[in-house]
């Protein structure tokens, strides 16, 4: 691809749009069939196993090869709500791929790239994959419009609940419509899986933050059962000199303003300086080359080795030009004098004894300070969480990491259920979106055997 990443000022905003456009060329019938056939259908495939949300992947990958589209994109999307997106976001060569037993002979069978195939032709026939269920007379509220609470709306509204969503942003999604690079998955890929729940009866109130357009209470008082799925917050502060300046940008912020036109022509051959080195931290790396920034670095203060981003997202970056200077923390941030970033003041680190996390801890090395020039700095070094939203719920938690019974998957207020990133953390899950979709499945599942109990309790009083 052309990036048009030069140090040319007169980069055209069509230019830009360009370099957003979905990177991964879709399969062609031809293609997608000469691949499927070549899946073995293994009785016991290990690729189902690897898979959090337990696609049954041959089969889905049978009905490519006989013609059945229509069939494979509804066994995706039945064990995984939000399939579509998962088949572009999704560290398949950690997962399905890397559990296929074709690795061991030549290639593994490129699972995602065969379910986008199925999705793909799902969502161009505007296809309506499931139905609502005979309805029960319970309502649920869900806080949170991303992976784990459309997962959780979607199975609920199957098994005949009236749900409403309460979402704080003008659409619903979550991170696959805001918060992940169009370049990797495109807006309205998760805004069809958003209209899938939506016809199933799901209403949708967008523009609601719970706390302060509705009240907390107001809603466990009007509900049968609440489930929360806010996911997680903005990025934190550095904690630095200078952080106020302007150009200091957090990542998760500059992401979703590339996911909603116009895109931001500032960074045509500026110098972008990204701290951290996880995920969030390539998408705002490959954001900025794709804007036109002349030269783009990462910054981490700890190595390679143990760099959280996965190995894929690390090699895009290199691929993209991103330069990264590892063993490095910011120390200051220089304005100019109109408060404008000039330049990061940064420190050469060394590693010593792992710490809590079992990675190594850093250590600053004295006098070894230097400066780098620089036009912005984006902060991507992990996100806060809504603690005062989960304290206004009076829920238990643990520095915001709600604590939920692992059985029933209910918080301390046995009517309040939680899942997703809310839930994420201490060695409890993976932050991943199918991991999330896979724990708003598990929570409907919960609420609906919760119903189910109290009713039987009741009838045989």
């Amino acid at each position: 691809m052309n990036l048009n990443r030069v140090k040319n000022k007169t980069i055209s905003l069509d230019n830009l749009r360009t370099n957003f456009q979905e990177i991964e060329p879709d399969l062609t019938p031809k293609e997608a069939i000469e691949e499927s056939n070549r899946c073995l259908y293994c009785y016991d495939a290990p690729c189902i196993k690897a898979c959090p949300t337990s696609i049954n992947i041959p089969s889905f990958i049978k009905k490519i090869a006989s013609g059945n589209l229509k069939g494979s994109a509804r066994v995706i999307m039945e064990s995984n709500p939000v399939g579509a997106s998962c088949a572009r976001v999704c560290p398949t060569e950690e997962l399905c791929e890397g559990a296929c037993v074709l690795n061991n002979a030549s290639l593994p069978i490129m699972i995602g790239n065969l379910q986008r195939h199925a999705t793909n032709w799902a969502i161009k026939n505007n296809e309506q994959l499931f139905q609502a269920g005979e309805a029960t007379g319970k309502s649920v509220a869900i806080i949170g419009g991303g992976p784990a609470g459309l997962s959780a709306a979607r199975e609920l509204a199957r098994l005949g609940y009236e749900v409403t969503i309460f979402e704080a942003k003008d659409k619903a999604g979550g991170l696959d419509t805001y918060g992940i690079v169009s370049f990797r998955l495109p807006q309205e890929i998760s805004l069809w899986e958003v209209e899938q729940v939506e016809k199933l009866g799901v209403k949708i109130q967008t523009n609601t933050k719970v706390g302060k357009d509705i009240k907390a209470e107001e809603i466990i008082s009007n509900y049968d059962a609440v489930v929360l799925a806010i996911g997680m917050s903005k990025v934190p502060m550095l904690g630095i000199e200078g952080e106020e300046a302007e150009g200091v940008l957090d990542a998760i912020e500059f992401v979703e303003g590339t996911k909603t036109p116009p895109l931001d022509q500032e960074f045509i051959g500026k110098k972008v300086v990204v701290i951290g080195a996880g995920n969030t931290a390539i998408d705002a790396a490959t954001c900025s080359v794709r804007l036109g920034a002349g030269d783009v670095k990462m910054i981490y203060r700890r190595t390679e080795k143990e760099m959280t981003a996965y190995e894929f997202e690390y090699e895009f970056a290199k691929q993209d030009g991103v330069e990264f200077r590892w063993l490095t923390q910011p120390k200051r941030i220089i304005q100019d004098e109109a408060g404008k970033v000039k330049a990061l003041e940064c420190i050469r680190m060394e590693l010593g004894e792992p710490d809590d996390s079992g990675r190594r801890r850093p250590t600053p090395i004295p006098g070894s300070e230097f400066t780098m020039e620089v036009d912005a700095v984006i902060k991507a070094i992990g996100q806060t969480r809504y603690v005062h939203l989960i304290e206004e719920f009076g829920l238990e938690h643990n520095k915001g990491i709600v604590k939920i019974d692992a059985a029933t998957h209910q918080t301390s207020n046995p009517k309040v259920y939680a899942a997703g990133d809310v839930i994420f953390g201490d060695g409890q899950g993976e932050a991943m979106v199918v991991t999330a979709a896979q724990q708003g499945k598990l929570t409907a599942h919960a609420i609906h055997k919760q119903f189910i109990t109290n009713e039987a309790t009741l009838e045989s009083v």
